[in-house]
């Protein structure tokens, strides 16, 4: 009985010190001098693209981008849901049918919502 918590120990153990050696690592190496304490001008360039920015470099995006993913997500989630209805078709019989509908039924409800709202317009 024992022996079968001994792993849980052994990976609380190893999850406990590796967050605890994780902080001291590079304070560690900044003691050692091998971590350098002050930052070049190499540091903190623009190495993204390539090019110094022109212009604001704070670009606000449009919300309704969040409106369009979290559609997605839910149609998304609708398919995962529906992949495992689908191969058990004829074993959930009348009952899967009617659960699914009323799955389709609160995700239609949503989806109209959404439209009611302007969320699928881009203004």
């Amino acid at each position: 009985m024992l022996a079968d918590y001994g792993y849980i120990g052994i990976l609380l153990i190893v999850a406990i010190l590796f967050a605890v050696s994780m902080p001291l690592i590079p304070l560690g190496l900044s003691f050692l001098g091998i971590v350098p304490r002050k930052s070049n001008p190499a540091k903190t360039s623009t190495y993204e693209c390539g090019m110094e920015t022109v212009g604001k470099t704070w670009v606000q995006f449009n919300f309704r981008y969040y409106l369009f993913a979290v559609l997605f997500v839910a149609l998304d989630v609708l398919t995962v849901f529906l992949y495992p209805w689908a191969v058990n078709l004829k074993g959930l019989g009348v009952f899967g049918l009617i659960a699914v509908g009323v799955f389709f039924v609160i995700l239609m409800v949503g989806y109209i919502y959404a439209w009611l709202k302007g969320a699928l317009e881009w203004k």
